[in-house]
């Protein structure tokens, strides 16, 4: 293949990774050549990659941890990393340079820069990670992927939104069904992380609601293997029909038959909402890096889309006066839907394309 190059520089997280992965699968179909940066952590991510993408191991190391041994090291180990990364690039000039973010994106974004080569970033939280805060102000264009964004001074960001997937783009605007006498289904979703709290006050807040509403429930709830014994066992006791798994195969179906939608507010989670188009009840994982998923519901929240409980306020009867304040009013939840929808971008990975696109003009 003779295309330009495109290098992806992202992280090991599914959070960096999946939007790297939706452009390079659009930039491969439109001819490019597509390299991934990444470090030996990153590299065991990538599976979920076209084989056709070059996977490019460059040396990398963070700061946050490791001990005084592993933050002593640190600094030549990213020494070495972008030095690496100059050879491959001087190599094999890529047109443009795109950094995910995450440390193992450190010296690909660093070696362009260098090389003055056209870069830029896509950053999917509503606060800038520490990677993307640092080279913010040296590129030539920082895509946001959750709006609005936190961003430095003077730096302008560009709401491109969050690539999702395939299976969520095949159900975007489903039709929402307005809560009422009838089955309806809510969906809690809490994370790898910090899931236990929900656990412990999502199913004691649905065990007492009303009657009238408890009974039409279907509940999917996603919980730590460890905690799913007592999740099933209050849904039980209350009369509540739920399916309590690790993790659900098929959220974007289990999102489009919600009549509402508990969760944390990862960027992904957040854009999926928004693309389907459902009422939330986001409580954001307090332990998050600057508080980043409060920032990442913002949006919603100050668009009517969605209700935000911070995990400082979380209590039983918080809960379950939200949840009623949906449930009762369904012409409010409808409202909600709409309002989540019309904030969504699922054309997130086509404005990504372009943006690249315009770098590569501008520089060709």
């Amino acid at each position: 293949m003779s295309g330009p190059l495109l290098i992806i520089a992202a992280g090991g997280t599914g959070g960096h990774m999946f939007p790297a992965q939706a452009l390079a699968e659009v930039m491969l179909a439109k001819g490019w050549r597509v390299k991934l940066s990444t470090d030996e952590r990153g590299s065991r991510y990538t599976g979920g990659f076209p084989h056709t993408v070059e996977i490019e191991v460059l040396p990398s190391a963070t700061f946050a941890r490791g001990g005084i041994v592993g933050k002593l090291i640190a600094p030549f180990k990213l020494a070495g990393g972008v030095a690496s990364g100059l050879m491959k690039m001087r190599a094999d000039r890529p047109a443009v340079v795109v950094g995910f973010g995450g440390y193992p994106a450190f010296p690909a974004m660093a070696a362009a820069t260098l090389m003055r080569l056209p870069r830029m970033l896509h950053e999917q939280n509503g606060v800038l990670g520490r990677v993307n805060q640092f080279f913010a102000k040296r590129v030539d264009a920082v895509a946001c992927g959750t709006w609005p964004t936190e961003l430095p001074d003077s730096v302008d960001g560009i709401f491109t939104g969050n690539p999702v997937r395939n299976t969520v783009l095949d159900r975007q605007g489903a039709p929402y069904i307005p809560p009422g006498d009838y089955p309806m289904g809510l969906l809690v979703m809490g994370g790898s992380q910090g899931a236990r709290i929900l656990s412990q006050i999502v199913p004691a807040a649905i065990a007492s609601l009303p009657d009238a509403v408890r009974g039409n429930l279907r509940v999917a709830h996603q919980a730590r293997a460890e905690d799913i014994e007592d999740v099933t066992a209050t849904y039980a006791a209350a009369g509540v029909t739920a399916e309590v798994e690790p993790f659900f195969q098929d959220v974007p179906r289990r999102l489009s038959e919600a009549q509402l939608v508990i969760s944390r507010a990862g960027a992904s989670s957040v854009a999926d909402i928004s693309v389907i188009g459902r009422p939330a009840i986001f409580i954001p994982y307090a332990a998050a890096t600057a508080d980043h998923q409060t920032a990442n519901a913002k949006g919603l929240v100050e668009a009517d889309a969605a209700i935000l409980i911070p995990e400082s306020k979380l209590t039983q009867e918080a809960l379950v006066e939200n949840i009623l304040a949906i449930f009762d009013n369904p012409d409010a939840a409808t409202k909600m839907a709409n309002a989540a929808l019309a904030a969504g971008r699922p054309d997130a990975t086509e404005r990504l394309v372009e943006l690249v696109e315009i770098l590569n003009e501008k520089n060709a």
